[in-house]
């Protein structure tokens, strides 16, 4: 299993905070297309700021994915 968690704005949008999907997307990028696919609200995962995280780090989206990773989405944080 994957555990995928959306902060902030994400989870306002989507309605939900955290989810499990099944292990077998090779990559972090691969599991957003997915999400994606669900279409509506979810397009807001293919935002330009989108940033993202696997297991608590900071990552790329061509980051790869194994089962029981925790990924994580979350907008670009900006501030003063």
């Amino acid at each position: 299993m994957i555990r995928v968690q959306y902060f902030a704005r994400y989870r306002e949008t989507l309605g939900l905070d955290s989810e499990e999907l099944p292990a077998g997307f090779a990559t972090l990028d691969e599991l957003r297309q997915h999400l994606l696919a669900r279409g509506g609200v979810w397009e807001v995962l293919a935002e330009r700021g989108l940033m993202c995280a696997r297991n608590e780090e900071l990552c790329a989206l061509s980051e790869p994915l194994v089962d029981g990773d925790a990924v994580a989405f979350f907008p670009t944080v900006t501030g003063g």
